[in-house]
């Protein structure tokens, strides 16, 4: 019983990491033990539809805090776009000069993505855990999505130049995008805290509750990453290469993130704008408009990323605050 509780004590103090553990043991445990198979090809796609769900759930219990005054942009937003897209930039720059070399031209694509993505509807719940106020992220997601507007079918084209994507269809995708993962739930919350006050105090008490359907949607996402990765049929070589470059871009992003923040007192929310992106939707358009082997890429910065959210948490629970 005294290791059950502490078992259970060590996750609920580290749910982010293990949720990404159990992700992983669970697709590993499901895929390849035969007799279990059969379950995994059943429950897969049911988790899979469950995952819009669970986003549009968190982000409901997080927006019931928001006050629509905190919704204004600042100054540190207009930054980190711009640093974001010069980033990404200087990655088409390289993909232009090593075009004639498949495998760096492959890797770059990859690194590519885990650059341009726009920032995760999903981070104003790690944000709100680390201090961070979640009204500026919010704000600041939306921006991102509208510059990714422009800056991919501008950017796209160049990297491969079969990839005809329009203005137009970029923007019917992001708008599509922000209008169902960030305005309904934004639009339904504030909604809530005007017509039905009650419900969301009781709600706003029960502070985590978004944090750990956030976890819950982590371990299905982990699980479909990793059943990516080994799905792939790159060389070792390359598949090292677009595992661990993302983690080097990741952790450039979260401190150039932090470092512009703090040039505004705001390191938290600038280092999770910049590093926390949405590699679901970076996974798609790699599918659909670039070479799909990169898509192993932005799959490895989903774990990456939430390791760094991992340690931030444990280090803000085990010291008080976060010191850069």
């Amino acid at each position: 019983m005294a290791l059950i509780k502490s078992s259970l004590r060590f996750i609920y103090k580290n749910a982010l990491i293990s949720a990404l553990a159990a992700g992983i043991v669970g697709y590993e445990t499901f895929a390849h033990i035969p007799f279990l198979e059969p379950v995994g090809n059943t429950i897969g796609p049911w988790l899979t539809e469950w995952l819009p769900i669970g986003m549009f759930l968190l982000l409901y219990f997080t927006f019931c805090k928001i006050r629509i005054s905190e919704l204004r942009p600042r100054t540190w937003h207009f930054v980190i776009q711009l640093i974001r897209t010069m980033l990404s930039a200087s990655i088409v720059l390289l993909i232009i000069i090593f075009a004639g070399n498949a495998e760096v031209k492959l890797v770059l694509e990859g690194l590519f993505i885990c650059f341009i993505c726009p920032t995760a509807a999903a981070v104003v719940v790690v944000a709100e855990k680390l201090g961070g106020n979640i009204g500026s992220l919010t704000i600041f997601t939306i921006i991102a999505n509208v510059v990714t507007m422009i800056i991919i079918p501008l950017f796209f084209p160049m990297v491969e130049r079969e990839a005809d994507i329009s203005f137009y269809h970029a923007m019917l995708l992001l708008l599509r995008n922000v209008t169902i993962v960030l305005v309904l739930p934004l639009a339904l919350a504030q909604l809530s805290r005007l017509y039905f006050p009650r419900m969301v105090s009781k709600f706003n008490r029960h502070k985590n509750i978004s944090f750990y359907i956030w976890c819950a949607n982590l371990i299905i996402v982990t699980g479909l990453t990793i059943r990516n990765i080994e799905a792939s049929t790159v060389s070792g070589s390359v598949l090292c290469l677009l595992l661990i470059l993302p983690l080097f871009a990741c952790l450039a992003q979260f401190a150039i993130g932090k470092e512009v923040g703090r040039q505004w007192d705001d390191s938290i929310n600038a280092g999770q704008a910049l590093g926390q992106k949405n590699t679901v939707v970076g996974i798609w358009l790699t599918l659909t408009y670039l070479n799909p082997l990169a898509a192993v890429a932005p799959g490895a910065y989903i774990l990456w990323q939430n390791l760094v959210n991992g340690w931030q948490l444990w280090y803000k629970e085990r010291y008080g605050t976060l010191k850069w």
